[in-house]
């Protein structure tokens, strides 16, 4: 914590070299953390009762169609939805507290981040909520997992505010094809002109479906343990420079 101190006092006292760092974390971090909400999305699914950990309007459209058809209800499905918002909410009173912006805050919200995961894999270990995904202890680690990524989300809002998202796959995938058509066009193009925007949707496209593919095999392999690979790829993104 005292490292974080000392960068956000010097970031502070030379708003250049802020801003150069700030660029960086822009172009670096995204790639990284679409990973991670591929991994935690899908281990979730998987192991945590078929619930969407990091798409959390997923869960959204689940829980209606069950309440619509009758069907039983997930709780942890439903209570998913005002969690994530919790969470965000508790993410911007961390913000707040800091007194933190840019790269520090990133470097803050962070560390946050990778101690939720962390305790989701810590939990799982020790409860095994896969045993049985409807039961309170999946619950529990589906409301931690649910925050991790709320953090996530939160972070590049609020701390670097220029980034894509590494979770809204319909929107970068919306993106990515606007992008192509305007490049393979012959007459003007329809969006603004942004060299890098299909650059970095594809990056968090592939990103995530990479984090997704992982995740899967690791799933079949390891079992709750799975999860230790978003925390160690969250432990990386703390270091990124």
């Amino acid at each position: 914590m005292s490292t974080l101190a000392s960068e956000s006092a010097a970031l502070r006292a030379d708003p250049a070299d802020n801003t150069v760092e700030l660029s960086r974390l822009e172009a670096r971090l995204p790639p990284l953390l679409s990973v991670i909400a591929g991994m935690v999305d899908l281990t979730g699914f998987f192991t945590l009762g078929h619930i969407f950990t990091a798409h959390i309007t997923g869960n959204l459209v689940v829980a209606a169609a069950a309440a619509v058809q009758g069907g039983p209800v997930n709780v942890a499905q439903a209570l998913a939805i005002p969690a994530f918002m919790l969470a965000v909410a508790a993410v911007w009173l961390i913000a707040q507290a800091s007194d933190r912006r840019g790269p520090s805050l990133a470097r803050l919200l962070l560390l946050v981040q990778f101690l939720l995961l962390a305790a989701v894999l810590i939990f799982s270990v020790l409860t095994r909520p896969s045993a049985d995904p409807r039961g309170l202890t999946a619950g529990i680690a589906v409301m931690i997992a649910v925050s991790a990524m709320a953090c996530q989300y939160a972070l590049l809002r609020l701390a670097i505010p220029g980034a894509i998202s590494t979770a809204v796959m319909t929107g970068n995938l919306t993106n990515t094809v606007l992008s192509l058509m305007d490049l393979l066009s012959r007459h003007g193009a329809l969006l603004p002109v942004d060299a890098g925007r299909l650059k970095r949707s594809l990056q968090l496209l592939f990103g995530f479906l990479l984090g997704c593919v992982v995740s899967a095999s690791a799933v079949s392999v390891l079992g709750d343990w799975a999860w230790s690979l978003p925390v160690v790829l969250s432990g990386a993104a703390i270091a990124i420079r």
